[in-house]
């Protein structure tokens, strides 16, 4: 499984609900339907305000995110325990989350899902990054590094739940591990 994303960095602070990860009048999506799985991805973030956000995390007309990795402050995810909000970012191509903390029900849905990483950090990403700033996170070395400044910082290993986003989520390693019965 790939262990080293670069590219393009989207920056949200404190506090980021699942409601501004995707909005709940998008919940109707079934992301087990690929063409919803698509869309729901197209709205990914779509409940940030434009005010305090005004470069998009999709931009319009689009389906996918230019931005493959989202750093944000304290609590991500916090809100409602929606399984589509991790979901909605993988479906529009995030591959990884790196914030100071997470909230317990989206990391943990980022872990039954595969979607993306949930890879915390020490440090307060979102006061030095800057969105559209380049990094690159490596989840074996356990660092992020901007690529503007040089500066490497760490991250803290993901450890036990890895195997499992590897493996595309809960389902995917029982099924990998002989847990349960392949798909027929």
């Amino acid at each position: 499984m790939q262990s080293i994303f670069t590219g393009p960095v989207y920056v949200v602070r404190d506090n980021i609900d699942t409601d501004q990860i995707i909005p709940a009048q998008f919940l109707n999506l079934v992301p087990t339907i690929a063409e919803e799985y698509e869309k729901l991805g197209s709205y990914a973030m779509w409940g940030l305000p434009d005010a305090l956000y005004p470069n998009r995390f999709i931009q319009e007309g689009a389906q996918d995110t230019v931005y493959p990795i989202l750093i944000a402050g304290r609590n991500f995810g916090c809100g409602s325990s929606r399984e589509h909000a991790p979901i909605a970012l993988g479906a529009a191509n995030c591959e990884a989350v790196i914030a100071e903390g997470f909230a317990r029900i989206f990391f943990r849905n980022c872990v039954a899902t595969g979607e993306v990483y949930p890879v915390e950090t020490a440090d307060r990403l979102c006061d030095i990054f800057k969105t559209g700033d380049v990094a690159t996170l490596d989840i074996d070395a356990c660092t992020v590094r901007h690529h503007g400044t040089g500066k490497v910082y760490a991250t803290k290993s993901l450890g036990e739940v890895r195997p499992v986003i590897d493996a595309g989520g809960l389902f995917e390693y029982a099924r990998k591990t002989g847990i349960m019965p392949k798909a027929a």
